[in-house]
């Protein structure tokens, strides 16, 4: 009989088999992270909603729209965390993380939180991982953490992944392009939407991002900051783009590439993934030099990427199988129970998984359940002190050494 009570709308469980295929990914993620020094970082799953604010940015659709806001018993408003960049910042702030060997490289994985339309790939509820490289304005650091997004899409074997490079430019220099930019955008008013409208003066980039034919015919014609790029700015694309040459590592140039917040400063990157349809980003990131110092700190150039787990695994369309158990414990009298879970304990510390019966079934049972559970050995011990032991595979049987049961089948674990 099913339940009355279901998840939330854009909310979802994570069933066995498909933690296998999650936990699979984050070993993949920390190994290719940790390979390159990044260390693990936890921030938690609410923070004060003037960090998302500032460091976010008051006129993106995440803080207008999208935050799961609220506030607590002491009057305080909270929000439930729509990304993981600020919180890394603020950690890196508030726990003197500038006094360490700079830069300070940060990898996290856990949930997130943004009221949106649910569909395939973008829920209420999600997960990402990222990185973060904190405290160097250097090319090298940009191409470093595009270089791990892609080994780790590489190594998952994410299919039909194409990265997207561009350049916002800096913060002085943006500003003269965004006065052109807005002034496109108010030559041709009436063809667009009333929401871009209503944005034209308070983030004109989020234009490129819009859907609609009137805006896309637009933008077609705008001006692009990466034909404005100069001097620095121009210098430090050229460096990444170099590197990633070097490195072996395709991309596209996209003039018309933008991020959804407001603290991205020069590179840009997306990788998208033509399985997904209308959802087709799995990661993306770029450069945030003011961010911190929005925060209250000393400027701090940084860069950093989020991936989203659902929508990698939704590219990878697969599930890891179960990988079996080592060993199954039966007995043949109930009276064995207390010998069997003593046996199972020993073996489970000596690094076999081993699995008994915990629902008091007749040995037939027993070797039925160890079948379907995928044990490859299962030990049936005998009143007298003995004990058989049983591949499952080929269903033969022999007398097991009675002297040490444990070291035998430990022996026999691969």
């Amino acid at each position: 009989m099913a339940s009355k009570f279901q998840a939330p709308r854009g909310t979802f469980d994570v069933l066995p088999e498909q933690a296998r295929a999650r936990r699979r990914l984050e070993r993949t993620a920390a190994e290719i992270f940790g390979r390159a020094g990044y260390e693990a970082i936890a921030t938690p799953a609410f923070e004060d909603t003037d960090l998302f604010e500032r460091g976010v940015g008051r006129s993106t659709d995440i803080v207008r729209k999208e935050m799961f806001t609220f506030e607590d018993k002491g009057g305080r408003s909270l929000t439930l965390r729509p990304e993981g960049t600020a919180s890394i910042c603020r950690a890196y702030l508030e726990h003197g993380m500038q006094k360490l060997a700079q830069p300070v490289k940060l990898f996290y994985l856990g949930p997130f939180f943004r009221h949106e339309r649910p569909q395939a790939g973008r829920y209420r509820q999600f997960h990402q991982l990222g990185a973060e490289c904190i405290g160097t304005d250097s090319p090298l650091a940009d191409a470093e953490v595009i270089m791990l997004l892609s080994d780790l899409l590489g190594e998952m074997g994410v299919p039909g992944v194409e990265l997207r490079l561009g350049s916002l430019g800096s913060f002085e220099a943006r500003r003269a392009y965004l006065e052109d930019l807005k002034a496109h955008l108010h030559a041709h008013e009436e063809d667009l939407p009333q929401d871009v409208r209503e944005r034209i003066d308070i983030n004109p980039l989020r234009a490129f991002d819009a859907g609609d034919e009137g805006t896309q015919g637009v933008m077609a014609s705008a001006p692009t900051i990466i034909e404005r790029l100069e001097g620095e700015d121009a210098a430090h694309f050229a460096e990444v783009r170099a590197l990633l040459d070097a490195a072996g590592i395709d991309y596209v140039v996209d003039p018309a590439l933008v991020r959804g917040l407001d603290y991205y400063t020069r590179t840009i990157f997306s990788f998208v993934c033509d399985q997904l349809g209308a959802q087709s980003e799995v990661g993306g990131g770029g450069r945030y030099d003011g961010l911190i110092e929005q925060l209250g700190g000393a400027p701090t150039p940084a860069v950093g990427f989020a991936a989203g787990i659902e929508r990698i695994l939704l590219a990878l369309d697969e599930e890891v199988p179960q990988s079996g158990r080592d060993a199954f414990v039966a007995v043949t009298d109930p009276e064995q129970r207390q010998r069997a879970m003593a046996i199972a304990t020993q073996l489970r510390r000596a690094g076999v998984s081993t699995e008994v019966d915990l629902a008091g079934r007749g040995l037939k049972g027993q070797l039925k359940h160890a079948d379907r559970i995928g044990a490859r050995r299962t030990l049936i011990l005998e009143p007298d002190g003995g004990a058989q032991l049983r591949d499952m595979k080929t269903g033969e049987q022999r007398p097991a050494a009675s002297g040490n049961l444990v070291e035998e089948l430990k022996g026999e674990h691969p």
